[in-house]
C-alpha cells in the first residue's frame, strides 16, 4: 500500500490576488507561501518518505522541497490544468466576458474546455492519474509526498473518490494544507484526511 501526502504548493501573488486563475504561468511564491512551505515541514518531521515529487512549476516545485528538505522529482503529468483564456483573471472577470464558458465547465468539467481553449476535467484526470498508475507499479509500499495544484488536485479526489467532476469544486485544498490518501495493491483510494493540520 501506498501512503500519499498530497500537498498543494504555497501561496503565490495571483492567490493573494482574488484567486486569480495561474494554470502554466511560472510564478513563484510569497514570502507567506513561503512561511507555509516551512511550517508543512514541521509537521511532516519523522516521516520517511521514499519519493518526493512535484509540478515542474516553481510554486510546486519550491514547496516540495521546502516541506521535504529532500529530492525533489518533477513530473510533467502533476502540472496545473491549462485554463486557457481564464489564465491571469479571476473568476469574476472571466465571467463577464462570456459566461457560457463557466456555465459549461460548472456543468460538465470532465468534458468541457477550461476557458474555452484549455483542457477538459478528464484531460487533467487521465495524466494525473497515469502518473498514480506508475508510482503504483513502481512500488508496492512507502510514504510519497506529492506536491501539485489546486484543480489538479481535486479534480484526481474527486474521481477516485467516485464523484461526479462536476462536485469537485465542493472538495477544499488550502495552499501547503496536508491531504493524505492511500491507494491499496488494487489502486483503491481511501482519503484520511483532507485539508488538515496533522501537528
Amino acid at each position: 500500500m501506498l501512503t500519499i501526502y498530497l500537498l498543494r504548493h504555497g501561496q503565490t501573488a495571483w492567490n493573494a490576488d482574488n484567486n486569480r486563475y495561474c494554470g502554466r504561468t511560472d510564478i513563484p511564491l510569497t514570502e507567506t507561501g513561503i512561511r507555509q512551505a516551512e511550517t508543512v515541514r514541521e509537521q511532516l518531521a519523522g516521516i520517511d518518505f521514499t519519493g518526493v515529487y512535484s509540478s515542474p512549476l516553481q510554486r510546486a516545485h519550491i514547496t516540495a522541497k521546502l516541506a521535504s528538505g529532500s529530492k525533489v522529482i518533477t513530473d510533467e503529468r502533476l502540472i496545473e490544468a491549462d485554463f486557457g483564456n481564464w489564465e491571469n483573471k479571476t473568476k469574476e472577470e472571466f465571467i463577464s466576458e462570456r459566461p457560457e464558458l463557466w456555465h459549461s465547465w460548472i456543468k460538465d468539467p470532465a468534458t468541457a474546455k477550461a476557458g474555452g481553449t484549455g483542457e477538459s476535467g478528464m484531460d487533467v484526470v487521465l495524466r494525473v492519474d497515469n502518473f498514480f498508475k506508475e508510482l503504483r507499479s513502481t512500488y508496492t509500499s512507502g510514504n510519497f509526498l506529492v506536491v501539485a495544484h489546486n484543480g489538479v488536485n481535486r479534480l484526481y479526489m474527486a474521481y477516485k473518490l467516485g464523484m461526479p467532476l462536476c462536485n469537485y469544486r465542493q472538495l477544499v485544498q488550502n495552499n501547503s494544507s496536508v491531504t493524505q490518501f492511500t491507494l491499496d495493491e488494487k489502486g483503491v483510494f481511501t482519503l484520511e484526511y483532507l485539508n488538515s493540520k496533522i501537528r
